[in-house]
């Protein structure tokens, strides 16, 4: 079950999560543009943020490029594509795509970001 209660509160600060993955903050910028990693701004922000459910450990799980890949082939910049990921799955649920990202339900969740619509 999902224990974020406010938008962003699961992403990790680029600095952080460099230091922990001990890879210069740069290195984390060629990977997102790369589309090996999901992150995200703030409104008004020049800070990028690390969904921190993409990672199992120091691991990125294997679905973040696809996630990425799908997302930019539907059109969804990487705003979007959080916020799909990050939306309750059907009325009053607390489930998220990203819940099942992390419980490996890959597939389902390819799918899902292939059909989402761009704003």
């Amino acid at each position: 079950m999902p224990t974020s209660t406010t938008k962003f509160d699961d992403c990790l600060s680029q600095s952080w999560l460099a230091a922990r993955l001990s890879v210069a903050p740069v290195e984390l910028d060629v990977m997102r543009r790369a589309g090996e990693l999901v992150a995200v701004r703030k409104p008004g922000s020049t800070e990028w943020l690390y969904p921190a459910w993409q990672y199992s450990g120091r691991t990125r799980r294997r679905i973040i490029p696809r996630l990425v890949n799908a997302a930019r082939e539907a059109g969804l910049d990487e705003a979007r594509l959080y916020d799909v990921l990050t939306a309750p799955l059907g009325l009053g649920g607390r489930r998220r795509l990203a819940d099942l990202v992390v419980e490996g339900r890959d597939e389902e969740v390819v799918e899902a970001v292939r059909s989402a619509n761009p704003r």
